[in-house]
């Protein structure tokens, strides 16, 4: 197990790695509050899209993930007479994106992709500098070992798996699993965050843009990345929720907007501090 740290906004960030994968201390991010951590953190586990988006990671990466006890572990969350947390969590459910320890270097630590969720969850404008930090560590520790890590790559990955469950589960026939009309759905469903996003689709991007290589997301700037992995998030959470097509678009593109307004903002300071 190697340590390393990260400092956002003047916080001191520990990153683990944990079975070769980089864990992120969630208690240090919680840190920017004024409460306790630990309540921070339970309020996080208690959010109905953070119980989707973890149930869905653990889906996707942990074979031994109790998928039963996962409902209950839901269920019991949204009751406030209950005690939530990580620890419990991790108990009753086997997942492997937690990571709980007590005593002095103890806390909670989540892997990388959570992480980056709970810092959303918290605060966008938190998000972008996190993401600017741990983006120069591992282009670091890259360099180091000579190897190629590329921070486009791991936004546009880090919640696609999440979305494309949400949509097979809940918009796609099981006949149409694996054939060519499965593909359709997700890129029916992959349109409306471009337009949520980006304001156009695919094929009129392409259309204007007849010399440009790659796609639409080739083309996108990292905070329109972000903010993209971000929606696919939220629309996956809609999806489940039960929520048609129209009313997702009209609650994804306000909140697209929203968060590239703030992304924007950060940005335009970051430029403002260094000419100073």
């Amino acid at each position: 197990m190697s340590k390393n740290t990260i400092t956002v906004l003047g916080l001191e960030i520990v990153v683990e790695r944990f079975d070769s994968e980089d864990y992120i201390s969630l208690t240090d991010i919680a840190k920017q509050t004024e409460r306790k951590p630990a309540d921070t953190i339970a309020d996080w586990l208690r959010n109905a899209s953070t119980l989707l988006f973890l149930q869905t990671w653990e889906f996707l990466h942990n074979e031994d993930f109790k998928v039963g006890q996962m409902h209950d572990f839901r269920m019991g969350a949204v009751d406030n007479r209950k005690a939530v947390s990580p620890q419990r969590y991790v108990e009753e459910t086997g997942a492997i994106g937690l990571v709980s320890r007590s005593g002095r270097y103890g806390g909670t630590f989540a892997h990388s992709d959570i992480a980056t969720n709970f810092c959303n969850w918290l605060s966008p404008e938190f998000q972008v500098y996190f993401i600017k930090e741990f983006k120069r560590l591992k282009e670091d520790e890259a360099d180091r070992l000579g190897l190629n890590w590329n921070l486009r790559r791991e936004l546009a990955k880090a919640n696609y798996p999440i979305h494309t469950e949400a949509v097979r589960t809940n918009l796609v026939p099981m006949v149409d699993w694996n054939t060519k009309r499965e593909g359709m759905h997700f890129a029916s469903e992959a349109d409306l965050l471009n337009l949520a996003v980006f304001g156009t689709t695919a094929k009129q991007w392409r259309e204007a843009n007849p010399d440009a290589k790659g796609n639409i997301r080739d083309a996108a700037s990292e905070q329109e990345l972000q903010v993209l992995s971000n929606m696919e998030s939220a629309n996956a959470l809609l999806i489940d929720q039960g929520f048609n097509k129209e009313e997702r678009f009209a609650i994804l593109s306000k909140r697209a907007a929203r968060e590239l307004d703030i992304l924007a903002e950060v940005k335009a300071a970051q430029a403002l501090k260094k000419l100073k």
